[in-house]
């Protein structure tokens, strides 16, 4: 029995399925608008969509890492207590690992299906806020570090000049502490080369004006412009920020101290932080 748009508008306005969702019912069905009904909410499509506009701040991030790729994402929801839930837990690992093994930055079909199916399964709304895909090549190893109970979530990348250091335990080790040193900072920028010129010279101009208001002679605001600048610059750097696990050393130092005991050679080539809702 052919299908119409006609039919599919009225099983879609019965259930709040999805129109395409709706349609493939129909067709398994053969045009029963009954069987058609049962068969979404027997997989869990049916009045799914009527919790779409309802916010979603709450969730949590989810990461999925092999030896050649890593992926991290934020699927939001709307209270705390379904974030807690082993299905919901279960629902974000899979999404995790799905972008992962199919190279996703979006849902797609089948992921978008798999959503649909937990929303009607926890009574809430689900959104997938955020995909971030890593490549590892064989000379690269990567951390997670995913803190309060998935609130936060950090990727750590390290480029080794070979892939015996980079598959050293310390190594990993090292890639790991600076995964928990991006959560407990949330450095903006990698390193100074990473930050706008544009903002550089934004912030030389407020401190100029603040020297200068010092009434101080014109070396002097230099030096002082130079100071402010180059003590602003190692607080919003990551390689720059004081290590977490020692504050004496910039995580800088800590790399060049790690990359010597190992023999080779680390740099930080990628970080990727989360944090659900923001």
């Amino acid at each position: 029995m052919a299908v119409t748009p006609a039919d599919v508008k009225k099983l879609r306005a019965a259930t709040d399925a999805g129109m395409l969702d709706c349609k493939k019912a129909l067709v398994e069905a053969d045009g029963d608008f009954a069987k058609a009904e049962k068969i979404l909410k027997e997989k869990g499509l049916a009045n799914a969509g009527k919790r779409a506009d309802r916010a979603t701040t709450e969730g949590a991030i989810f990461t999925h890492i092999t030896d050649s790729k890593a992926c991290a994402i934020e699927l939001d929801c709307e209270t705390d207590f379904v974030a807690k839930t082993d299905q919901y837990k279960e629902l974000g690992s899979t999404i995790a690992k799905t972008c992962l093994e199919q190279g996703l930055t979006e849902l797609n079909e089948e992921l978008e299906t798999l959503i649909k199916e937990g929303i009607s399964v926890l009574k809430e709304n689900m959104v997938v806020k955020k995909i971030e895909l890593m490549d590892v090549a064989e000379d690269e190893t990567v951390a997670e570090y995913i803190h309060n109970g998935g609130q936060i979530g950090v990727l750590v990348k390290l480029k080794c000049d070979s892939a015996a250091t980079a598959s050293n335990e310390d190594v990993k080790g090292l890639a790991f502490d600076l995964a928990l040193h991006g959560a407990a900072f949330n450095p903006p920028y990698l390193n100074r080369g990473a930050i706008p010129e544009t903002y550089i010279k934004e912030q030389e101009e407020i401190f100029t004006t603040q020297a200068e208001n010092m009434d101080k002679p014109a070396n002097v605001v230099a030096g002082i412009v130079k100071g402010k600048l180059n003590k602003h610059l190692s607080q919003i750097c990551f390689v720059d920020q004081a290590f977490v696990k020692n504050d004496k050393l910039t995580v800088k130092k800590a790399i060049e101290e790690a990359a010597k005991a190992a023999g080779g050679s680390i740099e930080i080539s990628g970080y990727s932080y989360f944090m659900v809702g923001q």
